[in-house]
């Protein structure tokens, strides 16, 4: 339905997450492709003080085996991770997101992965600080939640 990357806009100042142009210390140079998307979706957010009071976002929701709502969900959470980092990928390379919510998404209800009208209150809070980073359009980079991990659209 809608190509994200048209009008996307990629900062990774609001999302919380380190520029792989920053050099690696050694400790995270060893770390498996898994961990190091684990860290990077566990990295802490802070919205700005200025963030509006209710934004619509759409979500890619990948479970794992260790949440508390698995849903039959067996991948373990590094698997997890890296499956929705695999979905954020597809979006950047201008893939649609009806699709690739489609493909990779665990959350399959009738919003299509959209929450309109939300608070920072009405949502877990790793959640809510991402989403409320994030400017209109924008992206983020994988976020760990206690429901699993997600990619987050921005879209008012």
């Amino acid at each position: 339905m809608r190509k994200v990357l048209g009008v996307l806009v990629l900062l990774s100042v609001g999302c919380g997450h380190k520029s792989s142009k920053h050099a690696e210390s050694s400790s995270e140079a060893n770390l498996s492709p898994g961990t190091r998307c684990i860290e990077e979706a566990r990295a802490p957010r802070k919205p700005p003080t200025d963030a509006p009071e209710r934004i619509d976002v759409g979500q890619i929701l990948v479970r794992h085996a260790g949440v508390r709502d698995a849903k039959g969900a067996t991948r373990t959470r590094e698997e997890a991770c890296l499956r929705a980092n695999e979905a954020r990928q597809k979006l950047l390379a201008g893939s649609d997101w009806d699709d690739v919510f489609k493909e990779y998404s665990d959350s399959q209800g009738a919003t299509q992965g959209t929450l309109y009208d939300v608070t920072q209150g009405s949502l877990e809070p790793a959640f809510a600080d991402a989403a409320f980073s994030l400017q209109v359009d924008e992206l983020s980079y994988v976020v760990e939640s206690k429901r699993g991990f997600h990619i987050i659209w921005r879209k008012k």
